[in-house]
């Protein structure tokens, strides 16, 4: 199949070359939850198929967005990662998530629900600096079969598939409902935990924490966003 281009020397136009095409940015999205082997990605975007995948990765790696690592033991097998040219797409895909929040579902979807890690990998990039800054530890969940981990560096959030293999600094494990509910600030982690819809572990002050750094903030983002453009509008 011929490569499709828009033609134009555009810098919008360039960069929608090469990540443009469709599922290109979920894989990226799959990669900034840290590396993932070939099956992994196609057990994750499995709508794909293998050679759409194979097709895709080729061309990010080709472009310099990605590349191959083998990881260390145990595992020891070959693994996509994204390159640091790769991990500059990490702010857009947070803003077209905060974004796509505020979408209706689609009729024609899968019906299954939004997995968990990629909620907190947009709200990890939406965490305000100052909430985490000087902080560093890291949270890990267990929402429903899904284990991940939110790692906090100093005015930085980010996210990561599997567990804290460093030892975590606070542990939640709660189903998908409470997990939201947490996330939106209509309960509060002691509540749940008193309910017996969550369990916590670790240190207390950073589980006093979690749901303050991980928050839902989208509609604050590009609600406020939007109200303050049509105020603009309306003035000028």
């Amino acid at each position: 199949m011929a490569k499709r281009s828009y033609g134009q020397d555009c810098p919008v136009a360039r960069a929608l070359d090469v990540i443009g095409e469709r599922w290109t940015l979920l894989i990226v999205r799959e990669l900034l939850l840290g590396p993932k082997r070939f099956k992994d990605l196609l057990a994750r975007l499995p709508a794909m198929g293998t050679t759409r995948l194979s097709d895709r990765l080729k061309a990010l790696e080709g472009h310099g967005v990605v590349t191959k690592r083998t990881l260390p033991p145990p595992g020891d097998v070959q693994a996509y990662v994204l390159t640091p040219y790769g991990e500059r797409l990490r702010p857009i895909v947070t803003m077209l998530g905060a974004w796509g929040a505020e979408l209706p579902i689609p009729e024609d979807g899968d019906g299954l629900p939004a997995r968990k890690e990629t909620v907190a990998l947009v709200l990890a990039g939406l965490s305000p600096p100052q909430l985490s800054e000087g902080l560093s530890e890291s949270y890990e969940f267990h929402v429903d079969g899904e284990v991940f981990h939110a790692l906090v560096d100093d005015g930085t959030v980010t996210v990561q598939s599997g567990p804290d293999l460093h030892r975590a600094t606070a542990t939640v494990t709660c189903d998908p409902r409470t997990f939201d509910a947490l996330l939106r600030g209509r309960t509060t982690l002691e509540r749940a935990v008193a309910g017996h819809r969550a369990t916590a572990s670790g240190d207390p002050a950073a589980l006093d924490r979690v749901f303050t750094v991980l928050r839902f903030r989208v509609g604050d983002v590009t609600g406020q966003r939007y109200s303050d453009s049509r105020t603009r509008a309306a003035n000028s």
